[in-house]
C-alpha cells in the first residue's frame, strides 16, 4: 500500500526514466561489466545508457522495434550488447555476485545453506519456441523454475515448456545450483516434490534436504505458509515488469536473462538505498559534533543544536 513514507522512500525524482540506475546503482554494477578492449576500434557507446535501455524495455515491455533510438543508444547496439551478454551468461554471474554483495551486506553469509523452490507457469504469444501445455493451470506456454534465498533472492532460473512436470525439472535446475552453491543443500519446496524419485535422481551430486511445507489441515484457500510465501512473493515482484507480464521470447534462454536481470533491478536498488542511509547516518553525527565543538568554542550554552 502506497502511503506519503512508502511513495518518498521509492520516488527517483531528477532521472530521466525512473528505470534509469542512479549514481550509486551504476557504482554496484559497472565494476562487473566487460572493459574496454586494447585492440580493435574504440568503444564510442556508454554501457551506461546500454544498460539504462535494457532496464527500461524490462518495465515498459517495449518491443524492439518501438524502441526510442533518440534517447538511447541504436536499436541494433542495445541488442548487439543484450544478446551478447546473454550468450556468454554475464547476466547469469552478475546475479550471482550481486546477490553475494547484498547478502554479505546484510550481515549473512554470501553463500546461502537454504533455498525455496517453485515455478510459474506464463502464456507464450505467436513467436513461437519451445513450449507445452500445463494441464493442472490450463495455460500453454512455458514455466519458470527458479530457486531463491530465504529472502527471496533469486539463485537460479530454468525456463521450460509447461508441460514438463516441476519434479522433472527439478533435476537439472538443483544440479546446475550445486554447481554455483556448493555449501546448498536445504530446499524447501511444495508438495509437488514430494517421494523418494527426486532424492535419487540427485545422488550424483552430494546430499540433498528436501523439506516439504504442508498445507495445514482443513483450510481452504488462501493460506500463507512458511518459506513457500517467500518464492511467491518473487514471481509478484516479476508481475511489476511488463516484459515479464508474458513470455514474449521466441528462445528461452532471453527469458532466463530478463528474470535475472529483474532480480539484478531489485538487488541493486535496495542495496544503493542501504550505502545511502548508512552514509547519512554516518556523516550526521560528526556533523553535530563538530557543531557543538564550535558552539562550545563562541561560549554558546547550548547542549546540542539542531541539524
Amino acid at each position: 500500500m502506497w502511503t506519503e513514507i512508502t511513495r518518498a522512500n521509492y520516488e527517483r525524482r531528477g532521472q530521466r526514466y525512473a528505470s534509469d540506475l542512479t549514481n550509486e546503482e551504476w557504482d554496484l554494477v559497472a565494476p562487473h561489466l566487460p572493459e574496454r578492449r586494447e585492440r580493435g576500434r574504440p568503444r564510442t557507446t556508454s554501457l551506461r545508457e546500454v544498460v539504462n535501455a535494457i532496464l527500461y524495455l524490462l518495465r515498459t515491455g517495449c518491443p524492439w522495434r518501438f524502441f526510442c533510438q533518440v534517447i538511447f543508444p541504436p536499436r541494433s547496439t542495445v541488442q548487439r550488447y543484450f544478446y551478447a551478454w546473454r550468450d556468454n551468461e554475464l547476466w547469469r554471474g552478475l546475479n550471482r555476485r550481486i546477490v553475494e554483495q547484498h547478502r554479505q551486506a546484510q550481515a549473512r553469509s554470501a553463500t546461502p545453506s537454504a533455498g525455496v523452490i517453485d515455478s510459474q507457469s506464463v502464456a507464450t504469444t505467436q513467436v513461437g519456441g519451445p513450449r507445452g501445455l500445463d494441464p493442472f493451470k490450463r495455460i500453454k506456454g512455458r514455466k519458470r523454475h527458479i530457486v531463491t534465498d530465504t529472502d527471496g533472492l533469486v539463485l537460479d532460473v530454468l525456463v521450460h515448456p509447461a508441460n514438463i512436470q516441476d519434479v522433472h525439472a527439478a533435476v537439472p535446475l538443483l544440479q546446475s545450483l550445486r554447481r554455483i552453491y556448493p555449501d546448498l543443500t536445504h530446499i524447501f519446496a511444495d508438495r509437488v516434490y514430494r517421494g523418494p524419485k527426486l532424492l535419487e535422481k540427485l545422488k550424483d551430486c552430494g546430499p540433498w534436504s528436501i523439506e516439504i511445507v504442508q498445507r495445514p489441515p482443513g483450510v481452504k484457500g488462501f493460506a500463507l505458509l512458511p518459506r513457500r510465501w517467500v518464492v511467491e512473493r518473487t514471481f509478484a515482484w516479476f508481475g511489476r515488469r511488463r516484459r515479464l507480464a508474458k513470455d514474449f521470447e521466441a528462445k528461452q534462454e532471453t527469458q532466463t536473462a530478463w528474470i535475472y536481470i529483474a532480480n539484478i533491478e531489485l538487488i541493486i536498488r535496495r542495496q544503493a538505498k542501504l550505502t545511502k542511509m548508512s552514509f547519512e547516518s554516518d556523516s550526521e553525527e560528526p556533523r553535530k559534533r563538530r557543531l557543538e565543538g564550535w558552539a562550545a568554542g563562541l561560549g554558546i550554552c547550548r547542549p546540542s543544536l539542531s541539524v
